[in-house]
């Protein structure tokens, strides 16, 4: 077997940008500035950061940037005031609600208020359905740039065995029904797993694919990885001060493919984002 392939998504994101690049420039031509709204509640720095950064790469797309920084201290009302004004401008093709918002607000409640057309992250009840049937709609940005990985580095994913070990709203269990749809770069047999499951492993070592997102450290050893298998990794958790990992280091020796979460999975989510993004202008324009 030879030497462990990584995934890296930063690459696969600057050749993406050529043609998203091109796509502003196109919606420009015909007079429309797509927008990308963010709305953050409080302080926290890891939500700061990654806002950040997505306004960083409007910049660098041609992308207008629109923002509105609640403060930690806002109510119910008033955040859903500020999503019924991303609703309402006609600046904002897309947007979305940095989450995690601050105890006391209802995470659910503001998200059924987004307009679904308006959902950059593809989350919104309305966009789920929507994939599940398999019709046009956004799509969720990390399933979406999972994918997306998967199939720049030729990774098979029609006819094969899939494991996603993780059932949350965000990875798992859209990019299970993603995987599994009748269409090309997908049509696999998905096995979705969680930490509720006694003995992962036996599972796990029939997957020509495997996605760790857990949020559980070390739960796939190099013991349970099929040799040559695709391994990516998405969930992590704080031990100590730092981040650990769902997969252990030593499954890059058996793996043929590896995409780690920060390099890979980060990138390609970004990338999936602005592809909503300008998806929905060009239903304006």
């Amino acid at each position: 077997m030879g030497a462990c392939i990584v995934l890296d998504g930063n690459s696969v994101f600057r050749e993406l940008k050529v043609g998203l690049r091109a796509r502003v420039a196109s919606l420009r031509a015909r007079g429309v500035v797509a927008g990308l709204g963010t709305i953050l509640v409080g302080d926290d720095p890891g939500s700061a950061k990654y806002v950040a950064m997505k306004h960083r790469n409007c910049e660098e797309l041609g992308v207008a940037s629109i923002h509105e920084h609640l403060p930690p201290s806002c109510n119910q009302a008033e955040l859903e005031s500020a999503i019924e004004r991303f609703n309402a401008d006609p600046a904002v093709d897309a947007y979305l609600v940095q989450y995690p918002i601050p105890r006391g607000l209802d995470h659910h409640r503001a998200s059924l208020r987004v307009d679904p057309d308006k959902d950059v992250d593809g989350l919104h009840p309305v966009n789920v359905g929507r994939l599940v049937m398999g019709t046009p709609g956004p799509r969720p940005c990390t399933p979406a740039g999972i994918q997306r990985l998967l199939v720049h580095y030729e990774v098979p994913i029609e006819g094969t065995t899939v494991v996603v070990i993780g059932r949350g709203l965000t990875v798992g269990k859209p990019l299970a029904n993603l995987l599994s749809l009748k269409e090309p770069h997908a049509n696999a047999a998905v096995v979705l797993l969680h930490t509720g499951v006694e003995d992962i492993g036996p599972f796990v070592r029939e997957a020509d694919i495997v996605v760790a997102a857990a949020g559980s450290p070390g739960i796939v050893t190099a013991n349970m990885v099929k040799p040559g298998a695709a391994v990516v990794q998405t969930g992590t958790t704080i031990v100590d001060g730092e981040y650990v990992p769902d997969v252990d280091d030593a499954v890059q020796d058996v793996a043929g493919w590896f995409a780690p979460v920060i390099l890979s999975v980060g990138p390609m989510t970004r990338a999936s984002l602005f592809e909503n993004c300008l998806a929905a202008a060009e239903r304006r324009g």
